[in-house]
């Protein structure tokens, strides 16, 4: 099966004044459609960084980085936007929702800077709220609904453009155990029912047990541990 994403020989280093700090150092992978990989790894030691460099938020120092055949890294800082925005989808610690915006117009907002994408624009926010049990709070804002409820809603907004790649970032993190529980089962069953490929950093021992791939990275390498 062909790879959705490769990574080949992806460095990245931050510089403070004279001072060198190696954050990921000649890493290769490859991930195929429809995987669950998981990123282990101590806070600090790369992962998010990596994810930035998968979903195009941030360029490596070298090496490259392929989606879906498109060579991430080689395109201009525009063109690597509407990428993101039209191929990637991202789950953060951190809903990152706007408030002043109700939950439907939050998740309308994908799809207007994708606009023309997509003919079922309208329907497709309200029946994936539907799927994850919050059709009744379209029109709430933010700060009405619980923690888990706001990260589904995170969840249907980096889903509702149809992704080929999502990229999740401790999305439990900030929840206790049953509510992360039930956030995982419902990206989980988003994801792979759509056949989407999921990348995801976690500390989480139950999100290991579900995954096709688990990664870790130490001191800046990138090693497969299943």
């Amino acid at each position: 099966m062909e790879a959705l994403v490769e990574v080949r020989g992806l460095t990245k280093v931050y510089r403070e004044g004279d001072v060198e700090h190696v954050v990921l150092r000649d890493v290769d992978a490859v991930i195929r459609p429809g995987e669950f990989a998981v990123l282990l790894g101590r806070s600090g030691s790369g992962k998010s960084t990596l994810l930035n460099l998968l979903g195009g938020i941030d360029v490596p120092t070298a090496g490259e980085v392929i989606v879906d055949g498109t060579s991430v890294t080689a395109l201009s800082e525009r063109a690597r936007t509407l990428f993101r925005r039209r191929h990637i989808g991202f789950v953060f610690q951190f809903f990152n929702l706007i408030s002043t915006l109700t939950v439907e117009e939050n998740l309308r907002l994908p799809l207007e800077l994708n606009a023309g994408t997509r003919q079922d624009g309208a329907r497709r926010p309200r029946d994936l709220l539907e799927l994850v049990g919050l059709a009744d709070r379209a029109q709430s804002f933010p700060d009405r609904l619980s923690g888990g409820e706001q990260q589904r809603v995170a969840i249907v907004r980096a889903l509702v453009h149809d992704p080929l790649l999502i990229l999740a970032d401790e999305p439990t993190g900030n929840l206790d155990l049953e509510t992360g529980r039930q956030v995982l089962d419902v990206l989980d069953h988003l994801a792979r029912g759509a056949g989407r490929t999921l990348v995801m950093a976690t500390h989480s021992r139950e999100v290991i047990g579900r995954a096709d791939r688990i990664f870790a990275i130490d001191r800046g390498r990138l090693v497969e541990t299943s």
